[in-house]
């Protein structure tokens, strides 16, 4: 059998193209495999689960200014009562599905505070404090959601939101 010569134009072995068409689909794998949170020997939260966490434990620690207030401040209980009772739902939401508490770390802190918040002895000061709590959580909140996968991140946005309407309605009177 007679052998032809090869074309002087081609080459033996792979082309160009096809290496780099396999190194990319192999670094894509990599990535995607990197970016799994289903990986059963890892036991650390996931980012998403940590976030979570963190946003219950918020919170919780809101709750614990509405409790406190309200504990200073009985005569609050009608206008407070249904805002608390939100963030408690907030909290819950939030609790739901995150990671579980390190040894080191401390339970709900609706539960057992970590610290007791101060309260004004005036009740429109009182009400002013909480109404910059709630505020400043959902600024957080709306920072946070920036780096959220998609579900988390639309809990973060209604309860920012809800956040940012609990401070209006605090202050609604004040103009």
């Amino acid at each position: 059998m007679p052998s032809y010569p090869t074309p002087s134009h081609a080459r033996s072995g792979p082309r160009r193209r096809s290496l780099l068409t396999g190194a990319a689909g192999a670094a894509g794998a990599v990535l995607l495999s990197g970016c799994s949170d289903s990986d059963p020997t890892d036991e650390r939260p996931s980012a998403a689960a940590r976030l979570r966490a963190q946003a219950a434990r918020d919170s919780g620690e809101l709750l614990g200014r509405y409790d406190a207030v309200l504990a200073a401040h009985p005569s609050l209980a009608g206008r407070l009562d249904p805002l608390r009772a939100e963030v408690k739902r907030h909290e819950a939401a939030f609790a739901e599905g995150s990671a579980p508490p390190s040894p080191s770390g401390s339970p709900s802190t609706s539960a057992s505070p970590t610290h007791k918040p101060s309260v004004p002895k005036d009740e429109k000061d009182a009400v002013h404090a909480l109404a910059k709590a709630e505020r400043e959580l959902a600024k957080q909140r709306g920072d946070a959601l920036l780096d959220a996968p998609a579900e988390l991140a639309r809990l973060l946005a209604s309860v920012a939101a809800a956040g940012a309407a609990h401070a209006y309605l605090l202050t609604e009177g004040d103009k």
